[in-house]
């Protein structure tokens, strides 16, 4: 059975496994090969203590979605970031800042209601617009944006992706998404 709750700060580790083989199952075949090759759970599970995302205080909310006591899944959100800049906080509209699955629960109904409870979390606080932002190549996260009630608003920007050895960055473009909190 499916049960939402609230990141604690144990839950480091397990939220980053989910990013990583998110992101290297759901970028496979337009995020460099070496890009997705060098993810490490360990530094990214340290890097979200640091952050402190767990943190009530915390201007955006992580939740998780479990299964039997493991973590299958989490969305973070709060105010919006204007320019992606976490310090820049638009407090008129909320954002989705991310959402990701483990990829064997694909399908399944996670990602659904992690979105449903972001939704009501974004409600919470006021908010009854969203955005969220999804790499223009990624075609599954684009149309689960699409049956969710969101649509892209014309806004773009471009993830600078770093590559190792001094080589320059990798641009990716990100398309926004808009979607109201009461679909």
């Amino acid at each position: 059975m499916l049960t939402i709750r609230r990141e604690e700060p144990d839950d480091a580790e397990a939220v980053a496994r989910v990013h990583v083989h998110g992101w290297q199952a759901g970028y496979a075949g337009f995020m460099p090969d070496e890009v997705l090759g060098r993810l490490n759970v360990t530094a990214w599970a340290q890097r979200r203590r640091d952050v402190g995302t767990a943190d009530p205080e915390h201007p955006f909310t992580t939740l998780l979605a479990e299964v039997d006591g493991l973590v299958v899944g989490f969305t973070t959100f709060g105010p919006y970031r204007r320019n992606q800049d976490r310090d820049d906080l638009d407090p008129t509209v909320g954002e989705v800042v991310a959402l990701y699955v483990e990829p064997s629960c694909w399908g399944d109904g996670t990602a659904t209601a992690l979105l449903a409870a972001a939704r009501a979390g974004l409600s919470e606080r006021g908010w009854t617009g969203f955005r969220a932002w999804v790499l223009a190549d990624n075609r599954r996260a684009r149309r689960f944006c699409e049956r969710a009630g969101l649509s892209a608003d014309g806004e773009q920007s471009t993830y600078q992706v770093p590559l190792a050895g001094g080589s320059g960055p990798v641009g990716l473009v990100e398309l926004r998404y808009a979607g109201r909190i009461d679909h």
